[in-house]
């Protein structure tokens, strides 16, 4: 398995205060890998300093490193905005961009690179559409507002508008929490049909929906990550007393 993603020694702060420490990570091409653990113990920053995100935040600071395709995201000469197209990220509450239309939401991400012709807009959005299992629902009334669909559409629209410009990672933070259980079924079976061609890493709360979708899974606690390893042998036989405690619930 081809590791596409890894961090080395991967620390942040905000401030003074240091919320992750030394993380050392890879992430395998085509893969789901869940991120779980008690709020607070550092979750979503790990994942927003994965696309450098964290550093948006005022007084944000990371160290150590993050390879993508073995090369830094964070040296010198990279583009922010450029990491960001190569690694997409979808937030826990659905963002539709509430003034544009479906089409538009979908396709900004092109038109910000400057693509212009018609033809591969409304191509790229028809693909995206259907990639995110969106398409049929919305393909007669894509000149509606994004923010006129429902809950569940609506973060199934922010993950096509995150595909539409082709990225290698697809990072989700809490994607399905807002969501009904249809809904969040939904998101988890479009997850599980993404990896084919794009790598994921999500951070839930929910550990039901950890060993459902994932390949691998970590557990984080103040900001160490504590074990990481194959869903299946995470959930049954955790090597570290804290991750047993905590997926048995007797955690704290």
């Amino acid at each position: 398995m081809y590791s596409l993603l890894s961090t080395q020694n991967l620390s942040a702060s905000f401030g003074s205060t240091q919320v992750l420490k030394n993380i050392q990570m890879d992430f395998d091409e085509f893969t789901v890998s869940a991120i779980i653990g008690p709020s607070g113990c550092g979750k979503s920053t790990f994942i927003r300093c994965l696309n450098r995100l964290h550093e948006e935040v005022a007084e944000a600071s990371a160290t150590g490193k993050v390879l993508l395709q073995g090369h830094d995201i964070y040296a010198s000469d990279v583009d922010p905005v450029a990491i960001r197209r190569k690694i997409g990220m979808v937030f826990q509450k659905p963002n539709p961009f509430p003034s544009l239309s479906i089409f538009d939401n979908v396709a900004i991400g092109l038109k910000l690179a400057g693509v212009r012709r018609g033809a591969i807009l409304r191509e790229t959005v028809e693909r995206s559409l259907k990639l995110a299992a969106l398409w049929e629902e919305v393909k007669d009334k894509l000149n509606s507002q994004g923010t006129s669909l429902s809950g569940g559409q609506q973060q199934r629209l922010c993950i096509a508008r995150a595909l539409a410009v082709e990225p290698s990672v697809l990072l989700m933070d809490e994607p399905t929490s807002a969501l009904d259980p249809i809904s969040t079924a939904k998101i988890e079976e479009l997850m599980t049909e993404l990896k084919k061609t794009v790598t994921i890493v999500i951070v839930t709360h929910n550990m039901q929906q950890a060993a459902r979708i994932s390949d691998k899974t970590a557990f984080f606690l103040l900001g160490e990550m504590i074990e990481y390893g194959e869903t299946s042998e995470l959930f049954t036989a955790p090597k570290d007393q804290r991750t047993e405690r905590y997926i048995t619930g007797r955690f704290g």
